[in-house]
């Protein structure tokens, strides 16, 4: 039933934003012994993983609204499998996050409500888009952790790892959401979509 899909979800939703995220796999660069940094370099490396943990909330909300609405199977179940890894970058951030000394975005409940409505409606639009939907987003993820690589200080080798696996599976997941047949999105659905994220990005940084 549809009313209790969408209890789980709420539950899903409470859990994201409230509870510590779990891991199947290792923490990235865990046996890495901590660099020493800088007041300076510790923020920055602070505030990049931030926006990074609030990006995998916005996922995790994207990921949960499409499964939602899916219609297909296969669809579902890739949703699904990359909702299940994007918990374990939420952990990996977290976990660096606390190490790092700093706190996580006050602005991830709006993140996730507004992410959550987002990728519900691509769900409705049917699945080609939604899976073309999620293949975009995480092209752009990719691309968006590829700039923070290069910004995040050179020695600190634990913060460069967790974001080099992060780099890797959101290629993964946007390879499997075009060979579940994702359709290619319009431009101006693909410019929309990188404003709406540098306007996340700018946020959670400060925030």
């Amino acid at each position: 039933m549809m009313l209790d899909r969408l209890i789980v979800e709420f539950d899903k939703g409470l859990r994201t934003l409230f509870a510590p995220a779990g891991t199947v796999r290792p923490l990235p660069g865990k046996q890495v012994d901590e660099a020493i940094l800088s007041e300076p370099e510790k923020r920055l490396a602070a505030a990049l993983m931030r926006v990074n943990h609030s990006g995998e909330i916005c996922a995790q909300a994207l990921y949960q609204g499409q499964a939602l609405t899916a219609r297909n199977p296969a669809a579902k179940a890739a949703l699904e499998q990359a909702a299940q890894e994007e918990t374990e970058h939420l952990s990996w951030c977290e976990t660096r996050i606390r190490e790092l000394g700093s706190h996580t975005s006050y602005l991830n409940p709006l993140l996730y409500t507004g992410s959550l409505a987002i990728g519900a409606f691509a769900g409705v639009l049917g699945d080609k888009w939604n899976l073309g939907f999620l293949a975009e987003t995480e092209h752009q993820v990719e691309a968006h952790l590829a700039r923070h690589l290069e910004r995040l200080p050179v020695q600190d080798a634990k913060s460069r790892a967790i974001v080099e696996q992060m780099k890797q599976d959101e290629a993964r997941h946007a390879t499997t959401a075009l060979e579940h047949g994702g359709a290619e999105l319009p431009l101006p659905v693909k410019l929309g979509m990188k404003l709406s994220s540098k306007l996340m990005t700018k946020t959670a940084y400060w925030v």
